[in-house]
Formats: structure tokens, C-alpha cells, sequence
């Protein structure tokens, strides 16, 4: 019986009579998806105008400098680009074997969170303050170190020609990595990020074939652990606030239910073509809050309306449709599962930002990939596009 490795070896094999051996260079640039990488660079350089918009007139944030905001989202995504780089130049196979390493060392980051050397923003002790308003918020990374650790591990054994789906072991096995980071993330509390995490892991288990059982278990145990969590109260009185606002819309718009109220007003205001970029009279009255991260959105919705709102959701859609093509054509099932992760990732992270600015999402405090103004963010989701470049430019070149 042939392997699933071997099988999509053979299936993606360069043909006789295709590319001449001339064209078929050793350059990953030469097989970098050009498409994802455009609507990635568009995303976060156009997101760059909104964050500017948004934080401009906030004296008490920018410290007196209109553009400080600005040169700090630019200078992310410039450094988020070099780490995308890097991640190509490295390789996906070269990449696969330094994986235990930055699993350890996101795991020692979360629990320096925990420590003293974390602070606390907004209810959430979630970030380690390295100075100069420079901060590292490691459940961001912790995402990726959820997708890499699976992939090796659910990969292992499978890639190597030993089986054709992932054993019950190497599940067990790869779920109790993600449970790791998972549950110190949840001590925090940050369960926004615990929520984008699970459905990671769902979309791997979906994209790696392991046994249908443990799909079904793994959305049993979902739920039986949100039970747990509200019964021992592990979330934060303002945490329940949120979910109950998002019950119930009316209560307290004034006070619970206030970034929601805002953020609605905000996008509803902006019609078909909106106000102005510069020109939202939510944005330049700074009645949304934490506008240039979690309600970023409304910016867009506000100043560019309906059709700059409808942008971003298509840039968004490009990204996740060619990392769906990378999943669907890469060569092995490390590669089919990091680009089913990120997919699982970007997805769901992106519904729930742009749902919660709508209303139609309870407030989770999660930003908007390569939108929302973070360091952390910014760099986590550039990694990610690396590693879909990695896997992209494994494929040999077809006819």
C-alpha cells in the first residue's frame, strides 16, 4: 500500500517534457506563492493608514507624536517580513528540526507571564514589559508552537512511510502538547486565545486523518471544559460581563456593553463609501476603545466604509484560500497539517475579530491578523506565512 507521503510525492512529481531543468532553480524564491505574500504586504501596510487614524488625536497614548503609532506598525511589519524570511531561507524540513527548541522556549515565556516579570493589561496578565513601551505578549506564539508541535509529532511516522494516518498514540501525544500551552494560557485568563488554540487543534485533527473518535472527543471534552471553567470560575468577573453582554445586547450599553455599542456605530456610519480616511467622527471623538487593536476594524468600517470593510475581508479570504492550496498540494503531512493549522488559525481569529465589531461575536480581546497594531501579533502571523512559504516552496515545480 502506498504512503501518504509517497503517495502525494508521486502525484505532485515534476513531469517529462514540463519545466525545462534550467528554470527549475534551487531559490525558494523561485516557488514562493507570490499571491498570498502580495495580500499579506497589502493587509499590513494598508492596516498601517487605520492604526494611524485611529491613534493620531490619542495624545495620552502617542506621547504627543501623532505618527508614533505609525513607525511602530511599520517597524513590526518590517521586522515581521525579515522573520518570514528567515522561516523560507531555513526550509520546512530544516525548520521541522528545531521545533522541540521553540516549544521549550515558548512554554518558558508563558510561565515568566505568570511570574512576576508579566504584567497585567486589561484584566489579562498576558504581557512581559521588556521596556521603551516595548512588550511581548507570548500566547501570540504559543499558536504557532501548537500548529509545529502537532505537525512533528502527528507527521512523524506517517512521513516516514510507516503508516497512512496518524497512530492513537502520536494523537495522544500531540493533544497533550497542545494542552500544555493551552492551560497556562488559560491561568492568564485569556480565553479568547484558549478559543482560536482549540480550533486549531480541531482543524489539524481534521486535516491530519486521524481517527474520527477523536474529533468527536476532542469537541465533547471542548464543551465539558467550558462548563468547568464557568462552574470554578476560573474567568474574570469582566470576562462573564463580555459573554453576557453578547446574550444580551441591551444590558448596560454604557458600561459592559460599550466597545460593542460603539464599535456597531462606528461601521454603521460609514455607509457604502464611508466618511473620509482621517474623517470618522467615532474614530477622531475616540469613543471606540483599544480601536488601533481589537476594534481596528471599525476604522475601516467608519472612514472606508462597506466596500474598504469588504476589502479587507477579501485580502483575508486570499490569504486563506492559497494557504488552503498549499495545504492541499503539499508534499508530505507536516506540510498539509502547518498550513491546515494556520488556515484553522487565521480563520477562525478573524471571524471572531470582525464578528465581535459587529456584534455577532462576544468581545474576546483577540486582534485581527496583520491588521491590529501589535508586535507579538504581527510577528507570530509573518512566522506563519514563512512557514506556508517553507512548505509552498518544498513542491517541486510541475509541469
Amino acid at each position: 500500500m502506498t504512503s501518504y507521503g509517497s503517495y502525494r510525492q508521486l502525484r505532485f512529481a515534476p513531469q517529462r517534457g514540463g519545466v525545462p531543468k534550467s528554470m527549475a532553480k534551487d531559490s525558494p524564491l523561485w516557488r514562493i506563492d507570490w499571491i498570498l505574500l502580495l495580500a499579506a504586504v497589502v493587509l499590513s501596510l494598508g492596516s498601517s493608514l487605520l492604526v494611524w487614524s485611529a491613534t493620531r488625536g490619542r495624545d495620552t497614548l502617542t506621547h504627543g507624536d501623532p505618527q508614533y503609532f505609525l513607525f511602530r506598525h511599520l517597524t513590526n511589519v518590517l521586522i515581521g517580513a525579515v522573520l518570514c524570511a528567515v522561516v523560507i531561507a531555513i526550509g520546512s524540513r530544516r525548520f521541522r528540526t528545531v521545533v522541540p527548541f521553540l516549544y521549550a522556549g515558548v512554554i518558558v515565556l508563558l510561565l515568566a507571564t505568570l511570574s512576576p516579570l508579566g504584567s497585567t493589561i486589561n484584566g489579562q496578565h498576558s504581557w512581559i514589559q521588556l521596556g521603551g513601551g516595548f512588550s511581548v505578549q507570548p500566547a501570540e506564539f504559543a499558536k504557532l508552537a501548537i500548529v509545529l508541535s502537532m505537525a512533528v509529532v502527528l507527521s512523524d511516522q506517517v512521513d516516514a512511510g510507516e503508516r497512512e494516518f496518524p497512530a492513537d498514540k502520536a494523537v495522544f501525544r500531540g493533544l497533550v502538547w497542545a494542552t500544555l500551552p493551552m492551560a497556562i494560557v488559560m491561568l492568564m485568563p485569556d480565553a479568547g486565545s484558549v478559543m482560536v488554540m482549540a480550533v486549531i487543534v480541531l482543524g489539524i485533527l481534521l486535516a491530519s486523518g486521524a481517527a474520527n473518535r477523536w474529533v468527536f472527543g476532542l469537541i465533547l471534552a471542548g464543551v465539558g471544559g467550558c462548563v468547568a471553567i464557568w462552574k470554578l470560575g476560573v474567568l474574570s468577573k469582566y470576562q462573564i460581563d463580555r459573554f453576557a453582554a453578547f446574550a444580551n445586547p441591551a444590558l448596560d450599553p454604557s458600561g459592559v456593553g460599550y466597545n460593542t455599542a460603539q464599535a456597531r456605530i462606528a461601521i454603521g456610519s460609514g455607509g457604502l463609501t464611508g466618511k473620509g480616511l482621517f474623517h470618522g467622527t467615532q474614530t477622531t471623538g475616540q469613543f471606540v476603545p483599544e480601536q488601533q487593536t481589537d476594534f481596528v476594524f471599525t476604522v475601516a468600517g467608519e472612514e472606508l466604509g462597506f466596500l474598504g470593510a469588504m476589502a479587507i475581508i477579501v485580502l483575508l479570504g486570499v490569504v486563506l484560500w492559497r494557504a488552503c492550496r498549499i495545504a492541499r498540494q503539499a508534499t508530505d503531512l507536516y506540510g498539509t497539517i502547518v498550513a491546515a493549522g494556520v488556515v484553522a488559525w487565521f480563520a477562525f481569529q478573524g471571524f471572531e475579530n470582525i464578528g465581535m465589531c459587529l456584534g455577532i461575536m462576544p468581545v474576546a480581546g483577540i486582534p485581527l491578523p496583520f491588521v491590529s497594531y501589535g508586535g507579538s501579533s504581527m510577528f507570530s502571523t509573518w512566522v506563519a506565512i514563512g512557514l506556508l512559504q517553507a512548505v509552498q516552496s518544498q513542491r517541486p515545480i510541475a509541469a
